[in-house]
């Protein structure tokens, strides 16, 4: 199983958020599945790259040339693919994935788990997309997504596009009991 995990950069955060990174790399690797994320090496992006790394796992990151050309990129990955730029890194993070995990983050975390929601709801990306809830990290953005809803900016059934889950052991089997996004999503992709 290939797993893309978006992940924050900054180091500057509360030690649990790395433990839990780290925590998921290990367990992605321990269970065979491939991690593919940003490629960075600060932050959840190298807490996640170290974890999974520490136990063998393949790492697969994706950067962007610029950020290659500032150092930005984990050393030690099984895998780096250089790329143009964020929109492409994005594409390329999505491209045959089996699940999203968003750990917490920041603006550039948000706006990969935005992209991934809406291509779900397009009848783009079918797969499971989980939110690692960290510390509670993410129960604002759910009670959040449950008012967009409550307002019918979206359709009630978009509220199963992902799930919110609390620690790193249930993420894979969250997955594994996640089934496939519906094949007719277009057809409620518009509120009406």
């Amino acid at each position: 199983m290939r797993v893309c995990v978006y992940a924050a950069s900054s180091a500057r955060v509360a030690p649990e958020f790395h433990a839990a990174a780290r925590q998921l790399g290990e367990t992605l690797a321990a269970n065979g599945c491939s991690v593919v994320y940003g490629g960075g090496s600060t932050g959840l992006m190298g807490s996640l790259a170290d974890g999974a790394l520490s136990k063998g796992g393949e790492v697969i990151g994706i950067l962007p040339r610029f950020m290659a050309d500032l150092e930005w990129g984990h050393p030690g990955l099984t895998h780096l693919e250089l790329v143009e730029d964020m929109r492409e890194r994005k594409h390329k993070l999505l491209t045959n994935s089996d699940a999203v995990v968003a750990l917490p983050g920041g603006c550039g975390t948000l706006e990969e788990l935005f992209e991934a929601i809406t291509l779900k709801r397009l009848g783009i990306y079918f797969s499971p997309i989980l939110l690692l809830n960290v510390r509670g990290f993410y129960a604002p953005l759910q009670g959040f997504m449950e008012s967009v809803i409550a307002e019918r900016f979206m359709n009630p059934e978009h509220a199963a596009m992902w799930s919110l889950v609390d620690a790193v052991e249930d993420v894979l089997p969250t997955i594994k009991a996640t089934p496939p996004w519906r094949e007719d999503a277009r057809e409620y992709a518009v509120v009406r």
